[in-house]
Parts: C-alpha cells; sequence; structure tokens
C-alpha cells in the first residue's frame, strides 16, 4: 500500500495531473462517465474512470509544491500509473501572455539538474495542443524570489512543482508531460478563474485524446 494515497477504486495506467483538487473534481466530470472518487486521503482528491472513447483514466490532484507532487507521482507509479500529463499553472517570465500555454521542454530549480518531459507525449501535445510557447520552466519553493535566485534566466515562466515532477517521473519510470497556463503575470495581474477553468477544460481533453492513444 502507498504511504500516503488510499486508494478506494481501481487506479489506471494513464493520469492527469492537476496541484488543485477542486479542479481535479472539475476536469473528472468533464472527462470521465461516471467518475468514481479513487483517492481522499490527505486532501489529494483523486478520481478514476472511463473516457466517453472507452478508455481508462485517472485524475489526481498533487497538492502545492515539488515534494508533494513527487511523492504522489511516485505513489501513483507503486499503484500502476505508467504515463501521466500534468495540467499546472505558471506565472510569467517571458512574452507568455496571461491565459498562454507553456509546453514545458525543461524544468530546473535551484541546486538540482535540469529535467526533462517524456518526449514522445510531449511531441504529441505539440502537434495536438495550441501552445503559445514551448520552453523552459523554473520551479521555485515560492514564486515571490528575488530575481537574482532564478537559476535559469532563459526560463519563460515559473510554477512550483514541475521539476521535481519530472525528476521523480524519471525515478519512477512514469512517462510525464507539462502543459503550464499563465495565471500570473506582473504587469497585468491573475487570469479570471472562470478563464482558467475554461482553458484546462480544453487542455483536460487534449491530454485525455492524447492518453487515449
Amino acid at each position: 500500500m502507498p504511504a500516503r494515497l488510499r486508494p478506494t477504486a481501481p487506479i489506471a495506467p494513464d493520469a492527469i495531473l492537476v496541484g488543485d483538487p477542486g479542479r481535479a473534481l472539475m476536469l473528472a466530470q468533464e472527462l470521465l462517465e461516471q467518475p468514481k472518487m479513487s483517492n481522499h486521503a490527505r486532501g489529494l482528491w483523486g478520481y478514476s474512470g472511463t473516457t466517453p472513447a472507452g478508455h481508462e483514466l485517472t485524475i489526481q490532484s498533487t497538492g502545492m509544491g515539488g515534494p508533494s507532487a513527487s511523492v504522489v507521482l511516485g505513489d501513483l507509479a507503486e499503484l500502476g500509473v505508467r504515463r501521466a500529463i500534468r495540467i499546472g499553472t505558471c506565472a510569467s517570465l517571458s512574452d507568455l501572455e496571461l491565459g498562454g500555454l507553456l509546453l514545458v521542454d525543461e524544468a530546473h530549480a535551484p541546486g538540482r539538474d535540469a529535467s526533462r518531459p517524456d518526449p514522445a507525449l510531449t511531441a504529441a501535445l505539440g502537434e495536438t495542443l495550441d501552445a503559445s510557447i514551448s520552453g523552459v520552466v523554473v520551479s521555485l519553493d515560492t514564486l515571490f524570489r528575488p530575481e537574482a535566485e532564478i537559476p535559469s534566466m532563459a526560463a519563460e515562466a515559473a510554477d512550483m512543482q514541475t521539476a521535481g515532477l519530472l525528476s521523480s517521473a524519471k525515478a519512477h519510470d512514469v512517462a510525464v508531460a507539462v502543459v503550464l497556463i499563465a495565471a500570473e503575470r506582473s504587469d497585468s495581474g491573475q487570469l479570471r478563474e472562470e478563464e482558467l477553468e475554461e482553458t484546462a477544460r480544453r487542455v483536460g481533453h487534449t491530454a485525455s485524446a492524447i492518453l487515449s492513444t
């Protein structure tokens, strides 16, 4: 039995990962037919079910920050997950507009080597998703660090968990790709929750279709 997740329904080999438990519920209702809650331990809501195309899929929240995401993915790997797509949020550090999408091809974190997503899943997302930018994300313990502490000045965006998640994916032999929604930008504030949810739904449908193949 995994150390943190306490599954109450079967876990599918393919998963969509989000940080926010509420967003996990929203995507489960959007993408699955008769979703069943597969985890509620530690507030990490997870749901499993079948898509309209007949594909088994799990949608799991990972909490906030890299350590939480890393251990959740480790538990999911123990439960049989082999592929996953993270749909997360980020703060834009570049020309990425508020509400735009970043398809991550590399993730940095302080004191850690660069982490890279699964090339096949990432390529499939790039072919089917209308991403604004493909590039680098820097993962920080907080999004309010001074600029001098950002480990990669080439980063298009900052978040709090992608680097840790991708490192865990490599350690547990899980293929993971990452799409981030720009929810914050210093010159234009925050994305409205309604727009964020609508974008997450759109990306969720794309991720589900890719994992179904």
